[in-house]
């Protein structure tokens, strides 16, 4: 949920991305980093294992602009996909404003994609959630690898709401601030939605 500060004027805002393991979520976080001016970020926290598998999560802090004069920070979260890490995905969707379902396009990697996205739900549900109620968008990733499900197949087994999606090349920043952007607008929209004129 977002923290409004009416005093300081701000709005915190926390953004999670969400998916199998290797599905790509740390190098999107990694390439918006990389990319963003020195002056709208802050650090970058990840906690890696010796295989800089996300361990715990990565955190980004970046700015993002004025909303009815109100200064935007958005939190970017990854989860780690490895299922033994259930309770770090859970506590990290706690408070969650906007989530970023991060899919790997490997048609060999369909099962681990429905089975993630089923676990994103069964764990916004221990929050009284409803994934319905949250913006969210997926981003097909890998999308330049020879053996990637094709997109309708993709729609198929994990966009059953119709939200918006993007295909993805993360590692070379494809579609990765296409999707950040339209999260975030997203999540503008639904605050400003709740929050009274």
């Amino acid at each position: 949920m977002a923290l409004i500060n009416y005093a300081a004027r701000e709005i915190n805002v926390k953004i999670v991305y969400y998916g199998p393991g290797l599905s790509g979520k740390t190098t999107n976080i990694k390439y918006i980093y990389e990319k963003l001016s020195p002056d709208l970020k802050g650090q970058l926290v990840s906690v890696a294992t010796e295989q800089e598998r996300t361990l715990f999560f990565d955190f980004l802090p970046i700015d993002l602009g004025n909303v009815r004069g109100f200064k935007t920070r958005f939190h970017l979260y990854t989860v780690p996909g490895q299922v033994f890490y259930n309770a770090s995905r859970k506590l990290i969707l706690k408070g969650v404003d906007g989530i970023v379902f991060v899919a790997d396009s490997q048609i060999e990697r369909m099962d681990e994609n429905i089975e993630s996205f089923e676990n994103m739900i069964e764990n916004l549900e221990t929050y009284g959630l409803k994934l319905e109620d949250i913006p969210y968008v997926i981003q097909y990733n890998k999308r330049d690898l020879p053996n990637a499900a094709s997109i309708e197949e993709l729609q198929k087994n994990l966009n059953k709401d119709s939200v918006p999606y993007y295909e993805a090349v993360a590692t070379i920043g494809k579609g990765v601030f296409e999707t950040l952007k339209e999260i975030a607008k997203m999540v503008i929209r639904h605050l400003s939605s709740k929050t009274p004129a």
